[in-house]
C-alpha cells in the first residue's frame, strides 16, 4: 500500500497542477448541479462530505502510523489543523439549528474556503512521496471547497447572517490548537514530531511563506497574532463578497 512516486511531487509541478485543474473542474460542475437544490438537500450534501472526511481522516491516521512514522509517537498529523475544523463543522451541521447553524455555515463558506484554497495553492506538507497520502490531501481539500460552495448557496437563500459568530468559532479552535501545540511540545522531545496546529506553534518560526520572515524579524508571538488577524480579515472579505446581492431578512 505504501506506493511511492519515483520522485517526490513538487510545488507547481505536473502532479500539483493536474490535481488543481481536476479540483477546479469538479467543484465548478458541482456548483452548477447544486445551485437549484433545496436547503435540506444541500445540508445533507455537506453532512455526507463530513462523514467521508472523517473516514478519510481515520485512514490517514492509520496510514501515517504504519507507513510514515512506524514505531514513532508523532503528533504531526494530529487532526486539529484549520482544514480539519471543516470536517467537524460539516458533520455537526444537521444537528445544530438557528444562529448556531448560521455560524457554522458562515465558517464553512469563509474560513474553510480560504484554508482549502491556500492549502491547494501552497500544498507544502501535502506533497508527500507516498502516492495515496498525496492523493488524500488533494481530495480532502477539494471536498472542503465543494462543501463550502454548498454552504454559500444555503446562506444566499437565508438572507441576513452575521460574520462574528464564525470568528468566535475560529478563535476557540485556534486556542485549542495552541494548547495542543504546547502539550505536544512537552510530550515529545523531537521538534520534527511535535504538532504545529493552525501553523501557530510558539516554539519555532512559522514554516509558512512570508510569515517565517515576519516571525524571524518581529518575533514568533507577534507573527502568530498577525497571522490569525489576517486569516480573519481575508475570511471577512470573502464573506462580504459572498453577500453581494443577498436580500435582508
Amino acid at each position: 500500500m505504501d506506493i511511492m512516486f519515483s520522485s517526490p511531487p513538487t510545488m507547481f509541478g505536473f502532479y500539483h497542477i493536474a490535481f488543481l485543474i481536476g479540483i477546479v473542474a469538479v467543484t465548478t460542475l458541482l456548483f452548477f448541479l447544486l445551485r437549484r437544490k433545496d436547503e435540506k438537500t444541500l445540508i445533507r450534501f455537506i453532512w455526507i462530505h463530513g462523514v467521508i472526511m472523517i473516514l478519510l481522516e481515520v485512514w490517514k491516521q492509520w496510514f501515517s502510523a504504519k507507513y510514515v512514522y512506524p514505531g514513532i509517537f508523532s503528533m504531526w498529523y494530529f487532526p486539529w489543523q484549520l482544514c480539519d475544523i471543516a470536517m467537524y463543522c460539516s458533520f455537526i451541521l444537521p444537528f445544530v439549528k438557528g444562529k448556531v447553524q448560521d455560524a457554522v455555515l458562515v465558517f464553512l463558506s469563509s474560513f474553510s474556503l480560504l484554508a482549502a484554497i491556500m492549502a491547494l495553492i501552497v500544498p507544502g506538507d501535502m506533497l508527500r512521496p507516498q502516492i495515496l497520502l498525496f492523493m488524500h490531501g488533494f481530495i480532502y481539500h477539494g471536498m472542503m471547497i465543494a462543501e463550502s460552495l454548498a454552504a454559500i448557496l444555503i446562506l444566499r437563500k437565508r438572507g441576513s447572517v452575521r460574520f462574528y459568530p464564525a470568528v468566535i468559532i475560529f478563535l476557540i479552535t485556534a486556542v485549542i490548537a495552541e494548547i495542543i501545540n504546547i502539550i505536544s511540545y512537552h510530550l515529545i522531545d523531537n521538534l520534527q514530531h511535535v504538532s504545529n496546529m493552525f501553523n501557530i506553534t510558539p516554539y519555532y518560526p512559522s514554516t509558512q511563506p512570508v510569515f517565517h520572515e515576519i516571525a524571524v524579524t518581529v518575533g514568533i508571538i507577534p507573527e502568530i497574532l498577525l497571522y490569525l488577524l489576517l486569516i480573519a480579515a481575508v475570511s471577512f472579505g470573502i464573506f462580504r463578497l459572498e453577500r453581494i446581492g443577498c436580500s435582508k431578512r
